[in-house]
């Protein structure tokens, strides 16, 4: 059995190159696409079935037409993680079923006019369920609103994908810890910064997650072009990387 993961979007809401910002990151992306960053999301493969691991990709049902894919499964419901599914749902044929938080507000009209989606897959807490035989465990995160990372497992791989939170919540740490993921990725918005980030993890953040945790690859997501600039000229610690659009995991 096989598990690969592709970053379709590595970016926050502002994307890189950011509008109207000529900073050396949203120039250098202007001109060399391999630098650009789309909204935060992924595509989660698991033997043959697909899983689209946010939406907030605008042309969404482009890159993937009907039939290709087998659920939807979100972190959360602001705008820049769910604003592909707003033309989708009025798409014609079967049913797509949407996995995400119990949130009751979900964003804007979705829920009260869900066209073909079928957001009644509502997860909980540390509570383990199955995507075509991939376990799946939600995570709460720290957000500004309710918000679920997941560890994706198979046999013999295990991954946390963490986005989007400012740290992490005292349970999800001592869950990691316990579970030993091979690879995290997680929201990284901001360099190092004195102040506590309110919504998003800064690079300390991470370090000192990471210092408890243990594992041996951390990928970095949802990258502001601010913090592109300042790796432009720092390097990241040995074990850390900074993620980008396109980039393959491939896990046994």
């Amino acid at each position: 059995m096989s598990l690969t993961i592709t970053l379709t979007g590595t970016g926050g809401a502002q994307l890189v190159p950011v509008f109207g910002c000529d900073c050396t990151a949203c120039r250098r992306a202007r001109l060399q696409d391999e630098h650009r960053r789309r909204p935060c999301s992924a595509v989660v493969k698991f033997n043959d079935a697909i899983t689209l691991l946010d939406a907030g990709i605008p042309h969404l049902m482009d890159d993937w037409p009907a039939g290709s894919f087998q659920q939807f499964l979100l972190t959360h419901y602001h705008m820049d993680h769910v604003q592909g599914l707003f033309p989708l749902r009025w798409g014609v044929g079967a049913t797509i079923p949407v996995y995400g938080p119990p949130d009751e507000e979900g964003c804007a009209d979705l829920f009260k006019h869900p066209g073909l989606l079928d957001f009644s897959h509502t997860v909980a807490p540390f509570v383990v369920f199955e995507l075509q035989g991939l376990r799946v465990t939600p995570l709460p995160l720290n957000h500004s609103k309710l918000t679920f990372g997941y560890l994706l497992e198979s046999a013999h791989s295990r991954v946390a994908w963490l986005s989007d939170t400012a740290g992490l919540p005292d349970k999800t740490v001592k869950f990691l810890l316990n579970n030993q993921p091979q690879v995290i990725i997680i929201d990284c918005s901001h360099a190092p910064r004195e102040e506590t980030p309110r919504n998003h993890s800064d690079l300390n953040t991470v370090i000192a997650l990471n210092e408890v945790i243990g594992c041996p690859q951390v990928i970095l997501t949802h990258i502001s072009h601010q913090f592109d600039v300042w790796m432009i000229d720092n390097p990241l610690p040995d074990g850390v990387e900074a993620g980008y659009d396109g980039m393959v995991l491939m896990l046994d």
